[in-house]
């Protein structure tokens, strides 16, 4: 009985055994960002996404694990001749992901192999079409038409190229000789433009100052002459003004009849003040025609000063 009992009980247990491992074979957990390929029979038969999946215990596996991050892969460095047949050495690195698991497993045995040699012709394809200077100028463009160039022939693997990032062009030193001897003529060429352009500016700067000088001065010396001259504009007017004045008050005073008496004497007294001055700078003497006349002026100017003195207040 006890023999019974322990036979039932062994079987019990292989029973219970085997479904948990059969469970176990069936119930799938697919990681996020992940896809797995289940094969029956040795043929495809679907392709699990992320989370619980079941599959048929002991006739469908899982064949292939394929990741749907981006994925990041160095392409290795590789030589390559450019337009004007100058040899580089170039590497980079290669961004891309799986799109469609069935693909990238079926469609190709190594997608990464694949896609990094697809890298390697197809920039060695591009560079060829360049010449070396603008390699370097280039570069964002390059790098756009190999990720174009690789795209169009990995869509049959379900992968697709994101970016491509050429990390360093490397010439022969030969080259990096003659372009380092090229920078520095085109520096020195630079700093002799910008000192040209620092003199031809100074001379410019001079040359305006000085022209602005000239100009404040003749600006200075005109406004000097126009004030001279309102000066002497407004002087002569107001002397103009003094005789104007003093010949009024001499015509006022001239209509009277002492007023004629003072002309009178004063024509007399420049007579004879005229007649001095000549004396004093000529030896010979001129006479009047009539010589009473000076003794009649003399007389005449007496009179004008008599009565002038004996007319009352």
């Amino acid at each position: 009985m006890e023999f019974i009992l322990n036979y039932l009980f062994t079987v019990q247990f292989a029973l219970f055994a085997i479904v948990v491992i059969t469970l176990k074979s069936g119930i799938k957990f697919v990681p996020q960002n992940r896809a797995w390929i289940i094969e029956r029979f040795g043929k495809y038969n679907t392709t699990l996404e992320a989370g619980l999946n079941f599959i048929v215990p002991f006739i469908d596996h899982v064949s292939a694990d394929r990741s749907l991050k981006e994925q990041a892969v160095d392409v290795p460095s590789q030589a390559a001749i450019t337009k004007d047949n100058i040899s580089l050495s170039v590497d980079g690195v290669l961004y891309f992901r799986v799109l469609d698991p069935y693909k990238a497993t079926y469609g190709v045995d190594d997608y990464v192999f694949a896609v990094t040699q697809l890298a390697q012709t197809t920039m060695r394809s591009e560079l060829g079409k360049l010449e070396l200077d603008k390699t370097f100028e280039d570069r964002d463009s390059l790098n756009a038409k190999i990720v174009a160039a690789i795209n169009d022939a990995a869509a049959s693997w379900g992968v697709q190229v994101l970016r491509y990032e050429i990390k360093d062009i490397t010439p022969p030193s030969s080259v990096m000789n003659a372009m380092e001897y090229q920078m520095k003529a085109e520096r020195e060429r630079r700093a002799k433009i910008l000192e040209s352009e620092g003199e031809k500016q100074a001379q410019i700067n001079v040359a305006e100052g000085e022209k602005q000088a000239r100009v404040l001065a003749a600006e200075a010396e005109k406004q000097e002459q126009v004030l001279r001259a309102q000066g002497e504009a407004e002087a002569i007017k107001a002397v103009a003004d003094a005789q104007a004045q003093a010949l009024q008050v001499v015509g006022e005073k001239a209509a009277t009849s002492e007023g004629q008496k003072a002309v009178e004497l004063d024509l007399a007294t420049k007579a004879i003040a005229a007649k001095q001055a000549i004396a004093k700078e000529s030896s010979v003497v001129l006479l009047p025609d009539s010589g009473t006349e000076a003794g009649s002026l003399v007389a005449q100017a007496t009179t004008i000063l008599e009565t002038l003195k004996n007319k009352p207040n």
